[in-house]
């Protein structure tokens, strides 16, 4: 079911019955879109179908990524309670990219005005006890498009219009 794949990735069609609009997509019937997507949950394609929204359109135009340098035997820790924590919509560990770039918790916060991130960002801080660990708050400037992973190779239509 390639061709499922590839139309879940692109997102699910934004109709009242979003299962059967698949099926008739790949000519399928929409038992056979569910049962497909519920084999592939079980062996870890995908852990969850959920919605992206928007933000900015949604007037959420002040965004902040919190940066840490948290020590690596607390970090799984820390990135658990930060995660966890109100106003927080993302939580993620990357390497550190030393010598210039020694953070290795990133914390993403949306809000609508940057003064209300940043406190909410402090208070953060405080409340975890985080205030004195090495960060940087660093707000957006240009928004690019976003898209989900994409794992299905593309249709030969795709490539004759490249």
């Amino acid at each position: 079911m390639l061709d499922l794949r590839q139309c879940l990735e692109r997102g699910l069609p934004l109709v009242a019955r979003p299962y059967d609009n698949l099926a008739e997509q790949i000519g399928a019937h929409h038992d056979q879109v569910l049962q497909q997507m519920r084999q592939w949950q079980e062996q870890g394609l995908f852990r969850r179908v959920g919605l992206v929204l928007n933000h900015r359109a949604l007037g959420f135009v002040a965004n902040a990524m919190l940066v840490l340098d948290v020590p690596d035997a607390l970090v799984n820790e820390v990135g658990t309670r930060l995660g966890r924590a109100a106003g927080v919509n993302l939580c993620y560990q990357r390497p550190r990219r030393l010598p210039q770039w020694r953070y290795n918790l990133f914390c993403m916060v949306h809000g609508r005005e940057r003064e209300a991130v940043a406190a909410l960002i402090q208070a953060l801080l405080h409340r975890q006890q985080l205030s004195d660990l090495p960060h940087q708050l660093l707000f957006s400037t240009q928004a690019f498009k976003q898209c989900g992973g994409r794992f299905a190779p593309p249709s030969s239509q795709a490539w004759a219009h490249g």
